[in-house]
């Protein structure tokens, strides 16, 4: 059986001052070793303040992006090795916001995903449908595409050392919801894809969903056989409600 992982995703969003309150507040909350994997992916300039925190707890940290080079004259990029440097365990690519606003195609993600990797890093690899692809009838053409062509560039081992997240671009931060049996009929699909490439990992790889999970419909989403956990947005910000749904993990 697939451990859950709740994975926190602050986006930019942050204070020294407001994330030594939050992480706090988290790990007070936690109280005692979870029964599900959590994880907060916080803005690179606090991965310090992250490793310094949570050392010992329960709770792992991560990057929301990487490059997908090693180093190099690449200003304002961040390797997967300085990652890795601070202790992260895993790093976001391809969220729908970097889709969008930084253009990153199907094939970038599939670089940073292999950059990951090979940087000991657990990818958290993003896809989804805006509202007008889901209203057209193409949900599936579109996040089979995306996954595929992450699939097709690892190898059959590399496989299994990723997470995927399926975020509705149409129900990230809009206060919309897939209701449970819409979000497991792509997870399903998302899980059939990865039977065709490596029937062994995907009974293990986590698939999260990243629209708009919150305290009041996690419990319902996170009974869906398929629906291994979330990547939490908004959410995330506050302790009260990331324990809410850790809880209901």
């Amino acid at each position: 059986m697939r451990r859950k992982l709740i994975a926190g995703n602050w986006k930019m969003n942050g204070s020294l001052a407001a994330n030594a309150v939050l992480l706090e507040g988290i790990k007070a909350g936690l109280g005692h070793p979870p029964n599900c994997a959590v994880a907060v992916c916080v803005p690179a300039p606090y991965f310090a303040q992250c490793r310094d925190a949570l050392a010992n707890t329960a709770v792992t940290w991560g990057g929301q992006d990487l490059s997908m080079h090693v180093s190099g004259a690449f200003t304002g990029e961040v390797s997967g090795a300085m990652l890795a440097d601070f202790g992260c365990a895993y790093v976001i690519v391809g969220h729908s916001e970097r889709r969008t606003y930084h253009s990153e195609s199907d094939d970038l993600v599939a670089q940073k995903t292999i950059a990951a990797i090979r940087a000991g890093l657990i990818p958290v690899v993003c896809v989804g449908e805006t509202l007008a692809e889901r209203e057209a009838g193409k949900t599936a053409e579109v996040v089979c595409k995306q996954l595929e062509v992450v699939l097709a560039a690892l190898n059959v081992e590399q496989i299994g050392k990723i997470v995927v997240a399926y975020e509705p671009v149409w129900a990230i931060g809009t206060g919309k919801t897939a209701t449970p049996e819409m979000a497991q009929e792509v997870h399903a699909l998302l899980r059939k894809c990865l039977i065709g490439r490596n029937a062994q990992a995907a009974e293990v790889v986590q698939i999260l969903y990243g629209g708009s999970m919150k305290p009041d419909n996690a419990k319902e989403l996170l009974a869906m056989p398929d629906i291994d956990g979330g990547l939490i947005g908004g959410a995330s910000l506050s302790a009260a409600d990331f324990l809410a749904i850790v809880g209901a993990a």
